[in-house]
């Protein structure tokens, strides 16, 4: 009832939101008689302030055009790879007509980047995919908002968030003979009982795994968050936090976790940083400081935007994740394909390298919950491991912003070089091939120009 409640609401203060746009716009004109106002600044900033709070935040675009690649522009074409039903993997193909930097472009690594599924749209890694774009080629998990997902295509596991993953690797590894992967908060733990598993069956894994501010272990250091997950019953979760998704959505009659219900908690964690943030806004308007208010929008368009999650996950993430910590006691079973058990064992990982990152100030993953991951993978020789304490750097600045374009990804970057080659052997000792499978004529001619 709730979630009808508010699509009631947002569909009634929708032209409340036009109107209040266009109030703003007409203030702010100068050519408006509106705009002859000694306080038309004032009252623009206002309408504007309030067409912000109310208008409804769709799915932001990536939007990355072009990089530069030692002083050359390239251009980005954002497609879809694979298209599941709660998933694209979706690729940035770099296209130029400058040879020497074709041919660099074509022999940098293959890198998957495993988005969260937490509420927010994949978009959040805008930064992260624009600054890998330089020395990789970048493919991404664009998760879908599960009220689009008509019920017909059935539910949504975590055992099937670990499949998609499993699927997404060996698709890059058919086109390259392998790959990298990095995860960014939540997946870090599918990601590794992703890698895990494959490596059980001695399946190739990827040559390197980097995990940034993720919960391998919860009961490290927990912060609000973990707490709320912890300290409520699985039955509390079930009977307070997951609704039918209503009739005028693709998915009616799906249960989900709702966005506005995440999105409700991400304010409530910082609600005088947010209460300042919009302030702050109003008064930049008044100013007509256009940097900063930018700025905001950008960043609010961003953080406003989210979806909603399949209750099956959602419920399924809290018990193994953060009250059994299902991974760290050895106790996860996932259901296979064919309907099999396979318990998580990431003491079979042999040969993926891996590299942990945390931020000091992170206040989602505590200290110590991603490096975690270092104690379970032990079979991996202590050379192909590391991990990286960000100094002064929230649960964001690790994967965007100046601290992630600074500090963190050069040493990504290098971690993923110096491992690009890999070892020569499985992780059941068998000997493997690295070298990418032949391609047609065809895609030889297509990739001249691509990479």
């Amino acid at each position: 009832m709730l979630y009808q409640l508010y699509e009631t609401q947002r569909n009634m203060m929708e032209p409340f939101a036009d109107f209040a746009q266009a109030a703003s716009k007409l203030y702010s004109n100068p050519l408006s008689p509106f705009g002859q106002n000694p306080f038309a600044q004032r009252v623009s900033a206002s309408y504007d302030l309030v067409y912000r709070l109310w208008k409804d935040y769709e799915k932001p675009e990536f939007g990355i055009k072009t990089v530069d690649v030692d002083g050359v522009d390239v251009a980005i074409f954002e497609r879809v790879e694979i298209d599941k039903p709660f998933c694209e993997l979706r690729r940035f193909k770099r296209f130029s007509d400058d040879p020497h930097t074709l041919t660099k472009l074509k022999g940098q690594p293959a890198v998957l980047i495993v988005a969260p599924l937490s509420g927010h749209y994949a978009t959040l890694l805008r930064d992260t995919v624009r600054t890998m774009l330089k020395d990789h080629k970048v493919y991404i998990t664009d998760w879908k908002n599960a009220r689009i997902v008509p019920l017909e295509q059935g539910e949504f596991h975590l055992d099937d968030y670990v499949h998609y993953v499993e699927d997404f690797i060996r698709h890059l590894q058919g086109i390259y003979g392998n790959c990298h992967v990095i995860s960014v908060c939540q997946p870090t733990v599918p990601v590794l009982a992703a890698v895990s598993l494959m490596a059980s069956r001695g399946e190739v894994t990827p040559l390197t795994m980097t995990m940034m501010g993720g919960p391998i272990d919860a009961r490290k250091s927990p912060t609000a968050v973990n707490n709320l997950a912890m300290n409520k019953s699985y039955d509390w979760f079930e009977n307070n936090v997951i609704y039918r998704v209503p009739s005028n959505f693709p998915g009616a009659g799906r249960r989900v976790y709702p966005g506005f219900l995440q999105h409700t908690g991400f304010v409530a964690m910082n609600p005088d940083r947010h209460m300042s943030s919009h302030y702050d806004y109003f008064k930049n308007l008044i100013r007509g400081d256009d940097a900063s208010t930018e700025a905001h929008r950008k960043f609010y368009d961003e953080y406003n935007a989210v979806l909603d999650m399949d209750a099956d996950y959602y419920l399924e993430t809290i018990r193994v994740v953060f009250q059994e910590f299902a991974l760290v006691n050895g106790s996860w079973d996932v259901i296979s394909d064919n309907g099999e058990l396979e318990r998580v064992r990431p003491e079979d990982i042999k040969t993926t390298a891996h590299f942990t990152v945390e931020g000091e100030l992170d206040d989602i993953s505590g200290s110590g919950q991603t490096e975690a991951a270092h104690d379970l993978c032990y079979n991996v020789p202590k050379a192909r491991q590391k991990h990286l304490e960000v100094k002064g750097a929230g649960h964001y600045g690790i994967f965007s912003g100046r601290r992630w374009r600074d500090i963190v990804y050069p040493q990504v970057r290098d971690f993923i070089l110096q491992h690009h080659e890999g070892p020569t052997v499985k992780a059941n000792g068998n000997s493997r091939a690295t070298a990418p499978k032949t391609t047609s004529a065809k895609k030889s001619r297509q990739e001249k120009a691509t990479a």
